[in-house]
């Protein structure tokens, strides 16, 4: 049964007849990002609001396109098949243009099922990937560690793909049996950024279906990212799904950037 964050679908047509009231902001984002309800004839759906007022500045990044990368990573993941990504477009709200992503009620249970931070004495021998390790609040040796669990592959082979610089244990959601990987604002850059805890696999070779997603994203995606990525910033695409398909393995870390997002989760 196909999860409703990727089923629920909204065009120009239907954007036009709805109303978006904020309901509440999340925090503990670093960029503006509310919780929103949209109203449309059929109901009412809750969504992640991101206008591109709120977006901080970086210095490796354009200004005022981390909304359209967030759709950008949508876009690749439902040509591609990965299915990792809610639904996420891009629209007018109330305090201007910026993305829309469908709402995820994550269940901390199962997301703890995936990836944790754990004693390092205590990581287990059998199922999980130790990611880093580090000093816990009392000085004791921890381990954030993430599951061997092939819908995290999926997503790692997608983070390659569209380049993603933030992978965070938080920015991993898991809701009725789906595993969603949220915040791709800072990805697509032309330059290589990929940072992330879902180191368990590199090296390893890429199953068949992967190779396929692959495929597929690099053949149709192009079209779609024309409206949301730089000409360059869509080769550098284009080169990272043919360097995949070519070598058939995902990478291992590099030297020269940080492999590892900060905080870890």
């Amino acid at each position: 049964m196909t999860h409703p964050a990727l089923t629920v679908r909204l065009d120009d047509d239907v954007l036009a007849e709805t109303e978006l009231e904020i309901t509440g902001r999340l925090l503990q984002a670093s960029n503006a990002t509310f919780l929103a309800e949209l109203t449309t004839p059929k109901g009412v759906t809750s969504w992640v609001y991101k206008p591109v007022e709120g977006e901080r500045p970086l210095w490796d990044f354009p200004h005022r396109t981390l909304g359209l990368r967030e759709v950008a990573a949508y876009e690749v993941s439902r040509i591609g098949g990965f299915d990792c990504v809610p639904v996420t477009v891009y629209a007018n709200g109330p305090l201007g243009p910026g993305s829309l992503q469908a709402w995820i009620e994550s269940e901390e249970e199962a997301v703890s099922e995936l990836v944790d931070i754990v004693p390092s004495r205590a990581v287990p021998k059998q199922g999980w990937f130790s990611c880093v390790e580090g000093l816990g609040a009392d000085d004791r040796p921890v381990s954030v560690i993430h599951a061997d669990d092939p819908r995290l592959h999926t997503l790692a082979v997608f983070d390659v793909l569209v380049n993603n610089a933030d992978r965070k244990g938080g920015h991993i959601l898991a809701s009725q049996g789906a595993v969603f990987g949220v915040d791709h604002g800072i990805s697509f850059h032309t330059d290589y950024k990929l940072r992330t805890l879902l180191w368990g696999w590199a090296g390893t070779e890429l199953r068949p279906s992967d190779l396929e997603s692959v495929a597929k994203a690099r053949e149709e995606a192009p079209e779609q990212l024309a409206l949301l990525l730089g000409e360059d910033e869509i080769e550098a695409f284009v080169r990272r799904a043919d360097l995949l398909l070519n070598r058939g393995k995902l990478p291992r870390p590099r030297g020269q950037w940080p492999s590892i997002p900060w905080p870890p989760f």
